[in-house]
């Protein structure tokens, strides 16, 4: 049995063992409805997100309060040039984010924070990240994946008491998980907590630790050896970065983000006491994976506010660079990529915030909303920032400091793109999310039939698997034939006198989706247990889960535009563009789930792997420095200079 490879101080495991790892942080179960879960079963539960759900006023009144006050300081006290320059934000600046209590946005006004909902936090990292997105990333790690969101989950009273308060107005919080050589592998983890009298003794190294470098608190995932009154497993741990044996080695560069406060953080004997335990021991992953289910929808909202910028950007340059007699607007070839921009933003924001409504009202499971909010919102945000550097020519890829030294305007395009590049790779990589995604949308499948592929299952545990999946095939295939969008009255209501048709795009979705889960279930008749190495189709059926997702939103979002007679006619025009031009993607890739090169391609990947195209390289030098591909991890006292800076 091959093994993944394994420094001494790591954990030698198997991928099997690895995937159930992965497997028990799962939320095992669907307590709550799910728009994105039926949509991938087949089932277009329209009912479940339209009429489109709405805050109370009172949230309303207190969120666009905040704004207002964060708006005003955005464009006074924000120097987004600056930072870059100089590649950190300014204290003074986060010492304002302070004052106006940004840094609890989520936090409820008990504790001193503002208590905003998902909707209106959402809406303020827009704003922030739209002035720098570096300032967006710090609130965000600090709010959505640090300190307050694990503690509000499943923190103890007693740490809420203590912590939150401080993380409401003060203390600035990281989220340290990945390591060295552990990525999207956490059964790798190499960490420790060793249990000692009523403290745990951690040791290990933590890389890309967001906020790591001036943070004040820390959530750590450590492994606790399982012993005589301790179950062991990862574990989640709240760290004081004062304390002795906490060390920040390096204050990593990246190619955008230039002002993110994120470190290498060494941990040698550092003592935790138990109190600072969140949750029983095990249940780390558990806890990390469930405070992901909202907080993944920080990055969309960024995405959402470059994507706004972009368009604002492309309308004005395009109107008045001519060329050849007109704007450059007017030529079909720029106009197509303005109108992807402009229909795009529109159902980024609309995916946003009916993906944020429901997380507040709780009343649906979003996890594999949110999840595909993060998936499309960094792709698509990616693509209309390329798009807009297109749109502006050279003077998209020069600097905005260059602009204004040769007296243009400093429009910072090329930054942009650099900055959002980070967001298809942040809180787990496209690559990730379409498993995961994946993996929540086969559920149902392996829930009957699991035990059918699983080695490990007995031929009396198959036999009655079989049977169970027998009821529910016979029960789920018949209602995959035919369904409301081969009816031409269907979905009325998206159909309003004097306005764009939209109620077609509803049933383009509804047959959609019984198409792509017929599609999923021959895939799984076909590979059964090698369905999870199809990467490939795994990662194209979630993709056409996205774009039919985003279509939905969009439509929602027109039609309650429209009823509060918000620019429901504009609103309308630019649904119909989205879904149009996403019903051509959709295609594409249905397409390509039956006819692609995955097999081709994994031939290659052996050859090159194997050394058999090395002359191909041939006719280079490579730039590269020398050193290991990974550094070395190894526990032991820090040999390098504290480079914390805590801001007060």
């Amino acid at each position: 049995m091959s093994l993944l490879s394994a420094t001494p101080h790591q954990p030698a495991v198997t991928e099997r063992e690895a995937r159930q790892v992965a497997e028990a942080a799962r939320e095992q179960d669907w307590r709550k409805p799910s728009f994105a879960k039926e949509l991938f079963l087949g089932r277009f539960r329209l009912d479940l997100i339209h009429p489109h759900p709405m805050p109370p006023d009172e949230d309303v009144q207190r969120g666009e309060e905040f704004l207002t006050k964060l708006r005003d300081f955005c464009e006074t006290k924000v120097d987004s040039a600056l930072i870059e320059r100089e590649a950190r934000i300014p204290d003074e600046t986060i010492n304002g984010l302070k004052e106006l209590g940004a840094l609890g946005m989520k936090i409820d006004t008990k504790y001193g924070g503002l208590g905003l909902t998902q909707v209106y936090y959402n809406k303020a990292l827009a704003l922030v990240g739209s002035a720098n997105p570096a300032l967006g990333a710090l609130l965000s790690a600090h709010q959505s994946i640090g300190v307050p969101q694990p503690l509000k989950l499943f923190g103890t009273q007693e740490q809420r008491d203590i912590f939150l308060p401080r993380c409401a107005r003060t203390d600035i919080s990281a989220f340290l998980l990945t390591e060295p050589d552990v990525g999207s592998d956490p059964a790798r983890l190499a960490t420790t907590a060793v249990p000692d009298g009523d403290d745990y003794v951690l040791d290990g190294v933590k890389l890309w630790t967001t906020n790591g470098v001036v943070a004040d608190l820390l959530v750590v995932m450590a492994r606790v050896p399982k012993s005589e009154g301790h179950k062991g497993g990862i574990t989640a741990f709240v760290v004081e970065t004062a304390s002795e044996g906490v060390t920040v080695e390096n204050r990593n560069a990246f190619m955008g983000l230039r002002g993110l406060e994120n470190g290498v953080t060494r941990l040698h004997q550092v003592r935790v006491p138990a109190a600072n335990r969140i949750g029983p021991e095990g249940a780390g992953l558990k806890i990390a994976l469930t405070t992901l289910n909202t907080g993944r929808l920080s990055l969309p909202a960024m995405c959402v506010g470059a994507g706004k910028w972009c368009l604002k950007i492309a309308r004005e340059w395009s109107s008045v660079r001519e060329q050849w007699g007109k704007p450059v607007a007017f030529h079909e070839a720029v106009g197509a990529k303005i109108s992807f921009i402009a229909a795009t933003t529109f159902a980024l924001e609309a995916v946003l915030d009916l993906s944020s409504q429901m997380a507040d009202e709780n009343r649906n499971d979003i996890r594999i909303e949110a999840a595909l909010a993060k998936l499309y919102g960094s792709e698509m945000a990616w693509l209309m920032a390329d798009e807009l550097v297109q749109i502006r020519g050279g003077r998209g890829f020069e600097t905005a400091d260059s602009l204004a030294a040769r007296g243009e305007r400093a429009v910072p395009a090329e930054q942009v793109l650099r900055d959002l590049r980070i967001n298809r790779i942040f809180e787990g990589s496209t690559e990730i999310m379409h498993l995961l995604i994946a993996r929540e949308a086969v559920d149902a499948h392996l829930s009957v039939a699991g035990d059918l592929i699983d080695p490990d299952k007995s031929l009396s545990d198959k036999a009655k698997a079989g049977a169970n999946a027998g009821v529910f095939y016979a029960k789920w295939l018949p209602k995959l034939v035919a369904g409301a969008g081969q009816l031409p009255r269907s979905y009325g209501d998206f159909h309003p006198a004097g306005h764009v048709d939209l109620s077609g795009h509803l049933r383009y979705v509804e047959r959609s989706a019984r198409k792509l889960a017929r599609s999923t279930f021959y895939a799984m008749s076909r590979w059964q247990g090698r369905m999870e190495t199809k990467q490939g189709f795994l990662g194209r059926i979630v993709d056409i889960g996205a774009e039919l997702f985003a279509m939905s939103a969009a439509c929602v979002r027109a039609e309650l535009l429209r009823t509060t007679g918000n620019h429901g006619r504009e609103a309308y025009q630019l649904a119909d563009a989205f879904c149009s031009q996403s019903r051509v993607r959709v295609e594409e890739l249905f397409g390509r789930l039956w006819s692609n090169t995955d097999d081709l391609d994994r031939k290659v990947v052996k050859g090159v792997l194997g050394g058999a195209y090395t002359w191909l390289e041939e006719g280079v030098v490579d730039p590269s420095g020398e050193g290991p591909w990974i550094a070395d991890a190894t526990p032991g006292p820090s040999e390098r200079e504290n480079v914390h800076r805590p801001i007060r």
